[in-house]
């Protein structure tokens, strides 16, 4: 995995992602704003540290930047109510949800747009305990031109609620990071961009962009 390292913590397992818990990204994809979570999976061999190149696959024409909070899980959950959800969190990370739109609205579903080699930055975790996760922000630029920004509190569904849901589908093992959603302001990528998303008081991931040989 070419992914920071996070202590005494074992590489995920699984990445769980959020779609469409902005509503404004929603509705600028042209979807509607769901009634419940709507949950899918993306590879952990997608995992990219900091510094190492996105390389844009041939098969798609169109690969964009999604600038995410990402809550890396401290220990094991299940059935977990939300009022206590935040306590399985050991802490927060900038991840970036690069993905093949083209591919995405082709297939409908969608794991092959999500989870090719490259297509997750993550940067350093900041625990949970240095910061509010009820005021955190995300930023993306690329090439220092700001593109997204959002705020934990614009969230459809709030942290607590998003792990509760989560565990009663699935464990959460310790390692396994949580893609919580991208604001509006997604946007493609091409050779030569650097792209860099950040969370103030945690941290960025900054990226290359480079095509696959």
């Amino acid at each position: 995995m070419n992914a920071p390292s996070y202590g005494s913590l074992p590489a995920p397992s699984k990445i769980v992602c959020v779609g469409r818990n902005y509503a404004a990204h929603a509705r600028e994809l042209g979807n509607r704003v769901p009634d419940r979570p709507l949950l899918f999976l993306k590879a952990p061999s997608a995992l990219l540290a900091p510094g190492q190149p996105i390389l844009l696959p041939p098969d798609s024409a169109r690969v964009e930047h999604e600038g995410e909070i990402a809550l890396v899980i401290g220990r094991r959950a299940r059935h977990v109510a939300a009022e206590e959800a935040m306590a399985v969190v050991a802490g927060f990370a900038p991840l970036n949800d690069v993905t093949a739109r083209d591919l995405q609205r082709l297939d409908v579903q969608f794991t092959r747009a999500k989870s090719y080699d490259t297509f997750c930055p993550l940067g350093p975790m900041v625990p949970a305990t240095e910061v509010d996760w009820r005021d955190l922000e995300v930023e993306c630029r690329v090439n220092g031109e700001l593109r997204q920004h959002g705020w934990s509190a614009d969230m459809v569904f709030p942290f607590p609620a998003l792990l509760a849901f989560i565990t009663r589908v699935m464990t959460l093992e310790p390692g396994d990071l949580v893609a919580t959603g991208t604001p509006e302001g997604v946007g493609p990528l091409v050779q030569g961009d650097r792209v860099e998303v950040r969370v103030p008081g945690v941290g960025a991931v900054e990226n290359p962009v480079r095509n696959e040989a």
